[in-house]
């Protein structure tokens, strides 16, 4: 089995199976996000507790990409502090956007993601679960 084989039926596997799914009650920070152009639609739901991300879920309506992005995101952020996740945020959202060629080891996985890069469209569904996470992380500052 190829590389690319195995990049698809992680994506697929994610977008059948997503982890972290469904709402979070007792949530420290909610966002609310849609990608217009394709119509899908995330809630991201953190409680932070000590600084750091203590559960972490995610609901909505998306394709493929959009859920399988929310549902490795949700996984590798997991247990990490809000200085640690918005590193990756801002690693994950410069390599897919072409501005960074490698990841993190930590997002490793999210090299399935790597020929969207091409497909300016199929960006924004991929970037939807990390712009709401860079979202809240920017409520929280304020």
């Amino acid at each position: 089995m190829s590389a690319r084989d195995l990049y698809q039926e992680l994506i697929l596997d994610h977008a059948r199976n997503p982890q972290n799914f469904g709402e979070l009650e007792h949530a420290s920070a909610h966002s609310h996000r849609e990608n217009i152009s394709c119509g899908d639609t995330i809630d991201l739901y953190l409680l932070i507790e000590d600084g750091r991300v203590a559960e972490v879920r995610f609901d909505g309506q998306g394709c493929a990409l959009s859920t399988a992005s929310a549902s490795m995101m949700t996984e590798a952020i997991k247990g990490k502090s809000l200085d640690e996740v918005q590193q990756l945020t801002n690693h994950f959202r410069s390599y897919i956007s072409g501005e960074a060629d490698d990841l993190d080891a930590e997002l490793e996985d999210f090299e399935a993601f790597q020929g969207v890069r091409q497909l300016p469209a199929r960006v924004k569904c991929v970037t939807l679960p990390w712009v709401t996470l860079a979202d809240l992380l920017g409520q929280m500052g304020e």
